[in-house]
Formats: C-alpha cells, structure tokens, sequence
C-alpha cells in the first residue's frame, strides 16, 4: 500500500467509529506503518528469500553481478553498516549480512568467550538474526521518521514542490532490511536438532542457511586443524532438515548453503554406509586410508572392507577416528559439493586454506561439468594474511615467468620493507580484484567476511585508548573519532537521534499532542550537531 493508500484507508476506519477515533490521525497511522514495513520476521524471509533469487539469477546472466557481505556480531553493527550503504553508494542492491558462528561463540555467548566449536548456546543464533533485523528496522523508521519531519517543514513553509519530491521518495524508500546468510554450524546435533533451530532462525528472518559437513560434537572452526567430516547421508539428512523447515514455514524459495570442510579435514568418525558399489557410501570410504590383511591375522574390533577383492583395514587412530589418505581432500570436496547440490542444495561453500583463485577454479570446474550452474559463497577470510599469500602468488608468478626476483625473500615478503615496491604493488592490485575476477572465474556468486567488525572494533578501541589514556587525552577522542563523524557524516554522531529519541518525541505527539513533553527542544545538546 502506498502512503496515500494507508491514509485513506485509515480514514474510512476512523470514520466508521461514530467519534470515537477521532483523535486519531490518519496520517500518523501511515506514518508507523511505513516505519513497521516487517511485521514478523517470516515477513524478512519471504522478502529477503526473494531478493536472494532474483540476484542469483542476475549472476548466472552476468558473473560481475555478484554479491557481498559483512559479518556483524551485534544489531548495531549491522545497521550502521547498512545506512553507510545507502549514504555512500545510494543504494543496498546485492548487500547483504553474514551471521558468523565464530563471533556468536566469541562474543555473544552467556559462557563467555569461546573457540568456534559448537559450544555456545544455540538459541543466541537466532537471538542474534532478531536482533540485527530490530536494528535493520530502526533504521528505516529512523530515516522516514526524517523525511516526515521534512514534509512537515515544506508544508509549513507552503513549498509544495519540495513536498511532492519528498512524498515520492517515501514512496520509493529503499529498506535497509537485506538477505542474511546465517552460520547453522555443522547443526547442533541430530537432524531433527537441525530442524529445530533452522525453524528458530527461518522465524527470526533468516533467508539463507549455511550448514557444514563436519561432525556435530566434534565441530571445528574452519581454519584450524581437527576437522572431523561424515559421511553424505548424515549430512544430506540435516539438509533435508532445513528444506522442511522452509517449506513448513512457507519461505518456499529460501536458500541452503552447503559448506564443504573436506579441503582440511583428513578425518572420519564414521565408515559410510554402502548398498552397492559406486554409491555415495562407497565413494566415501574409497578416500579412507586402508592396510591390506590376511583374515588369519584380523584382530577383535576391526573393521573390514571388501574392495576389489581383497579384505582392508582401515586405520584407526588412538581417538577412534579413522582417516583419509593425504592429498585426497580436493576430490573429496568435489565430491561433497556435487553430491549437495543434487540433493536439495542451492549454493556451495568451499572453505579453502588460502584465497587462490586458480584452486578455487579447479574445483568449480569439475563440478560445473556435472552441475553447470554450479555457484559458490566464500569466505574471504581474515585467517588468512592476504599480503604475505599475494606476495607469494606474485613472488612464485614471477619466477615461473623468469623475471628477477633476486631482490625479494619469499619467506619474509609480509615484511615492511617491501612495502611500495612493484611486487607488493602487484599483489594489493590482486587484492583489490579478487573479488571481481573470482567471481567471473572461479563461480564465486558471494563474497563475505566472516569476522572483519570484530578485527575493526579491536582497531579503533586500540586506537583510542592510546590516544585517550595518553598525552593527548580528551584530544584523543575529539581529533580521532567526533570530528571525523561530524565531516564524515557518520549518522550516529547524534547518537540521541541514532537511539531512536526523535522517534519516541513523534510518538508522544501523536499519542499526547500539544501535552507530550518533548526530548528534542531548544536545550537538547544534540541541536549542537545540527550543521
């Protein structure tokens, strides 16, 4: 509905009171309704599942249209990073939000910190995806909370242009709600476990899904060592899981990301399941690092496998583990991602060691021989240090093409010393596209950072305690944060506004009219920051 729609419609219901609701203003019902555009966090995921399609499509047409996302640990992360959005570039097409479980068990967890292993509480996942859309739709109800206020003012200066452009872009008003990509782990349990928060996240807004391959209780961050994979059947049952809940919630077009830790993982808990040879169980336990034996010398506990003919044993580790042989991790991912996208997936995720964009394409390639359309979200990862692997990349470039690099020590390229020298020219160039040119070569349709706000707000905090609890005292919060917000046009530098105190006064007028006691007179300091 538009806002003239929601104010005639308003004023036919108040009308049909007999006097009763005459003190209630059409206009300022429009108002809130446009400020509460999501009235259920199902509302988001419809939407959002929505806008997720439409722009998966528009990469599939053109890979340069592909996505981005930034992990947020907090509601207030998010929506600052979403009004920067609107303000720098005018728009949040193909913007999204990342939901890391690392900084869900590191930051927001009742326990305290804690590693990314599946600890922390489940229920502070969706805690978190609520949290972030409350903050989304604050800022919305924010900045047309503004636009009215500047209807008012033409109105009142009788500028009825001014009004009419105004009027249209509250029509036209963009929402700072966007796609979530949530971390479900690797499920938190069973399948029905599964089930059971995917339906907790899909309620409080989650569009799109990512859950991992690895063993539930012996979950690991992706980018350290211990990683313990199952076979396909018990992760094409939590993949299911989540399809249900969708479908049950009626967000028929939402998004389930499959994440592959098989690059990484050399181990199993369990030996797969195989009806016949050739099957998924099978090609499972094919990758598994095996001896020979004679049936003569098999020992109590063994377990034996038939293949070819000849009877192995697959070796056991001293945690009951068993594992795979080395060097078999990428056909395994291959493997892994083929078989999730045929049964219910809707996008990949490779966790990868190192951003190389020829290994992420070898991969892609071979499985977009059996899936063409085959796409990928990836974690342009802050556990990898980007200089020194593009130093490296352009070091081990150049000495394949015979170029001089006598004046470089691959082994110590993060080094400041080389910092403005062609090879590290080079390699920040590479940086600054590897987004772009991933994305046309490797299938990459989305690219996130997983922890980027926690590393920024262990930054500036650094910076302004040096600053502040050193000689330059009140300076340094002055010179290094307020003045820049203040010539930056950062929105929370009137953080009374930013809390939602403009809001609250529009409210009390309507609610109390010339009786509502007010926040923002003549005394408000915020007045301050009005040029």
């Amino acid at each position: 509905m538009t806002y003239q729609t929601h104010i005639a419609q308003i004023s036919n219901l108040i009308a049909d009171q007999n006097g009763t609701w005459d003190a209630i203003s059409p206009e300022s019902v429009a108002r809130m309704r446009l400020q509460n555009r999501f009235a259920t966090g199902l509302d988001i995921a419809r939407y959002t599942a929505a806008i997720m399609r439409k722009d998966m499509a528009a990469y599939d047409a053109d890979p340069a249209h592909y996505t981005q996302s930034l992990g947020c640990w907090h509601g207030f992360i998010a929506q600052q990073k979403m009004i920067s959005i609107k303000k720098h570039f005018g728009t949040t097409d193909r913007r999204y939000l990342y939901l890391s479980g690392w900084m869900v068990a590191a930051m927001r967890s009742e326990f305290g910190p804690l590693p990314d292993q599946s600890m922390h509480e489940k229920t502070s996942v969706p805690a978190l995806i609520e949290e972030l859309y409350t903050f989304l739709r604050q800022a919305d109800a924010r900045e047309l909370g503004m636009m009215f206020r500047d209807v008012d003012a033409a109105r009142a200066a009788g500028n009825a242009i001014e009004e009419q452009r105004l009027l249209n872009a509250i029509e036209n008003h963009q929402t700072h709600v966007v796609p979530i990509i949530a971390d479900i782990d690797a499920g938190f349990g069973n399948a029905e476990a599964t089930y059971l928060l995917a339906r907790k996240m899909i309620e409080a807004g989650a569009c799109a899904l990512q859950i991992e391959n690895q063993v539930s209780d012996e979950k690991q961050c992706g980018h350290q060592d211990g990683k313990v994979t199952v076979p396909h059947e018990d992760f094409l049952a939590k993949v299911r899981a989540c399809r249900y809940a969708f479908l049950e919630l009626g967000v028929e077009d939402g998004i389930i990301v499959t994440r592959t830790d098989s690059l990484g993982a050399g181990l199993t808990k369990q030996i797969a399941v195989s009806k016949e040879a050739g099957d998924l169980g099978d090609q499972y336990n094919s990758y598994l690092d095996c001896e020979e034996i004679d049936p003569t010398t098999a020992q109590n506990g063994d377990v034996i496998l038939n293949r070819d003919g000849k009877l192995l044993r697959p070796k056991r580790l001293p945690s009951n583990l068993f594992q795979f042989r080395a060097g078999t991790g990428e056909d395994r991912c291959v493997m892994d991602c083929i078989a999730s996208l045929q049964n219910g997936a809707d996008l990949l995720w490779i966790e990868t060691e190192k951003p190389h964009i020829e290994q992420i394409a070898g991969m892609v390639d071979r499985i977009r021989e059996v899936v063409p359309n085959a796409k990928l979200v990836y974690n342009n990862s802050p556990s990898f240090n980007w200089t020194l692997n593009f130093r490296q990349q352009v070091y081990d470039a150049w000495s394949a093409a015979g170029e001089d690099v006598s004046a470089y020590d691959r082994a110590r390229l993060m080094s400041v010393d080389y910092d403005g020298t062609a090879l590290a020219d080079e390699a920040d160039e590479r940086i600054r596209t590897f987004q772009a040119d991933s994305a046309k070569r490797a299938g990459i349709f989305h690219h996130l950072i997983t922890l980027p706000t926690y590393h920024t707000a262990a930054l500036s905090t650094d910076n302004l305690a040096k600053e502040y609890f050193g000689d330059a005292g009140m300076l340094g919060y002055v010179k290094g944060v307020q003045r820049k917000e203040i010539r930056e046009g950062i929105a929370c530098v009137k953080h009374q506004n930013m809390s939602g105190s403009d809001l609250g006064d529009d409210h009390k007028e309507y609610f109390a009219g010339e009786a509502a006691l007010k926040a923002g007179g003549a005394h408000n300091t915020m007045n301050q920051f009005a040029a």
